[in-house]
């Protein structure tokens, strides 16, 4: 096997062409679920939902984990717009004959809410199939009614939306009473802003980099040039 200069970056461009394919089909593949998801999965506005699944706790709520959002990017701590994270919706049908309560609120809030009140935190939650996994918290305490807390950032009986800010926040579902026992169909939906721009740009990247895996190809398989040794006449 030759070891010319010429035969050792050959080989090295065909190693880069093998890493910027693998590249571009994993953008061009996440592109293309995105710009399905966002054509497929949006309904008339313009959120991509969940259908409604069953949730249910014996104690006084449901919470759902925290959910971190971050807010500070680069030096000089600018923080996100809300229309930078999206709009979330939720939507909760009761299922146990009692009117229901949703709400969300920071996670410190809820935690001080909630203290020494039996409830329900949602650990893991699958889709596909559909399938919930519960933290159970104990405790003897009434928290009283959720309408009567000044804690929530967005709250109601049956839906609520919220325009998504920077924090660490948790979704509460309860009886409208803050009574124990709470049993509700529950669906979540997400306005994502520049979900058709994502994909594009990741289906304009991933033709960027089929283009230079074609180049390094190409450069890789290129036979050596032959030169002629001058005879003197």
């Amino acid at each position: 096997m030759s070891n010319t200069p010429r035969a050792r970056t050959g080989a090295v461009a065909l190693v880069a062409a093998a890493v910027t394919g693998l590249i571009a089909f994993t953008l061009m593949l996440g592109g293309a679920v995105l710009l399905w998801a966002n054509s497929h999965y949006k309904d008339s506005s313009g959120y991509v939902s969940t259908g409604s699944e069953r949730f249910a706790s014996s104690g006084y709520a449901i919470t759902s984990d925290k959910l971190e959002v971050g807010g500070r990017v680069g030096g000089d701590g600018f923080l996100l717009g809300s229309d930078r994270y999206g709009t979330i919706r939720l939507t909760a049908a009761p299922r146990g004959g009692k009117p229901l309560f949703v709400g969300i609120a920071r996670t410190s809030d809820v935690d001080a809410y909630l203290r020494d009140s039996a409830s329900s935190r949602v650990t893991n939650l699958e889709f596909a199939p559909f399938s919930v996994t519960y933290s159970s918290r104990l405790g003897s305490r009434a928290p009283g009614p959720p309408t009567a807390q000044d804690i929530w950032v967005a709250q109601g009986t049956r839906s609520l939306t919220w325009d998504v800010e920077s924090g660490g926040w948790s979704v509460v579902v309860m009886n409208r009473d803050g009574s124990r026992g709470v049993t509700a169909g529950v669906g979540a939906g997400a306005k994502v802003p520049y979900l058709s721009t994502l994909g594009f740009g990741a289906l304009g990247l991933g033709i960027a980099f089929i283009v230079a895996t074609a180049m390094l190809t190409l450069y890789g398989t290129r036979p050596p040039v032959r030169t002629r040794a001058l005879v003197p006449a």
